[in-house]
């Protein structure tokens, strides 16, 4: 075994890693800040670069914080409860600029990150496995599951759901949603109903088949952002931040100044967060979805818009020939971003602004560097902080079609 390393952190990396420079090479090591001291372990070696284990912090950063969560030395839920919050803000709006200028060799206006009111409490979904009865979530770096007592990210009906679960006997996944503005919850369960299932006080449903099936109460909820009533049915995808949510949507107006003479296009449209919320702007909107949970809670959720509206229900990337007259769109693609095909769906039209919602900032970069080559001008990002404690990252970027 190597003797431990003493390194000085300068930087954070893109994937939530403390980073130094020793003898040439890159070093990576989780659980450090920039302006450290370090023990570290060597455990990869790649020649230019290495990952470390923290073994003592030697001279602690002013910033370092005692953690909250008696789990987070073990779970991999969060990253960050070391660093006090107004540093992880600044290490995120950094890791933007950076990914922006390394991936898509692009500088632009990016603006201060959007906290969060609260850095805890703020999560209104949470997904655990099952260990030993109890909700679990995996150790950082591995796939043991970590049996929890609590989480401090979880929304307080959450939480207080949480607290009523019980023994989880024969239950193998599950996913918890609250909403603490239309005081709805729902349980979503793989496995087992529990018998204490009925005092939850929650909707509960059970996937049979790949589809959520109601047992207790409705297979859906509603939630509230920015005004508008949402339905969400089972574990199918809603922002998971409901204050960010509301950001989000501001933003998005924000990028696109839509008026009533305007089409929308709302790429990846979900359940239609951002056609809903953007309904009364404009007088038409073009929503396009694939995933059959979704495709249903979209079609409940537009039915009452002030707009014209359709859905196109096929993935977006494959939707060009079912669509036609867009003047602004608005894209939240996964993690991976959009690739060519989507870009080219996008530009097709070529719509005077894109707003661009991204959860992955190197995703982000490399589809920002196509839009500028086929003539957008990208005019600013707003990054906003959805998921405080880790170093995951929400934006919306501003892409403005050029003159000529």
């Amino acid at each position: 075994m190597e003797s431990p390393l003493e390194i000085q952190p300068h930087a954070m990396a893109h994937g939530g890693e403390a980073v130094a420079r020793s003898d040439g090479k890159s070093i990576f090591v989780g659980g450090a800040m920039p302006g450290e001291n370090v023990s570290v372990e060597i455990e990869k070696d790649k020649g230019s670069w290495a990952r470390a284990r923290l073994i003592e912090v030697l001279a602690p950063s002013p910033n370092r914080v005692d953690p909250v969560c008696p789990h987070f030395d073990s779970c991999g839920g969060c990253q960050w409860q070391y660093a006090d919050y107004e540093r992880q803000l600044e290490w995120k709006r950094q890791t933007v600029i950076g990914q922006l200028a390394h991936l898509g060799k692009l500088e632009t206006d990016v603006r201060p990150m959007i906290g969060s009111a609260s850095p805890y409490n703020y999560r209104n979904r949470m997904d655990f496995h099952v260990r030993d009865d109890q909700p679990a979530l995996y150790r950082r770096k591995s796939k043991e599951l970590v049996p929890l007592s609590t989480c401090a990210l979880m929304v307080d009906p959450l939480s207080e759901l949480f607290a009523k679960l019980g023994p989880l006997k024969d239950v193998n996944a599950l996913t918890m949603r609250a909403s603490p503005r239309t005081g709805q919850s729902l349980v979503t369960l793989r496995g087992a109903i529990p018998p204490q299932a009925a005092s939850w006080g929650a909707n509960v449903a059970r996937v049979r088949r790949g589809q959520p099936m109601a047992e207790i109460g409705r297979d859906h909820m509603y939630e509230e952002v920015a005004g508008h009533r949402f339905r969400i049915t089972a574990n199918a995808f809603f922002q998971n931040n409901t204050e960010g949510a509301d950001h989000l949507v501001t933003l998005v107006r924000q990028a696109l100044t839509p008026t009533r003479d305007d089409v929308l296009l709302d790429g990846y449209a979900g359940g239609g967060l951002f056609s809903v919320c953007l309904a009364k702007d404009v007088g038409e909107i073009i929503s396009v979805e694939v995933s059959p949970l979704a495709l249903g809670d979209l079609e409940t959720n537009l039915s009452e818009v002030e707009a014209a509206a359709s859905i196109v229900p096929v993935p977006f990337e494959e939707s060009i020939e079912e669509l036609d007259g867009w003047t602004v769109a608005v894209v939240d693609p996964p993690r991976t971003g959009m690739g060519v095909a989507g870009i080219e769906t996008v530009t097709s039209d070529m719509p005077r602004a894109i707003a661009y919602v991204s959860c992955d900032p190197a995703s982000f970069a490399r589809d920002a560097r196509m839009l500028v080559d086929i003539g957008y001008e990208l005019e600013w990002v707003a990054p906003v902080d959805m998921f405080p404690q880790t170093f995951h990252i929400e934006l919306v970027g501003k892409f403005a079609l050029t003159e000529g």
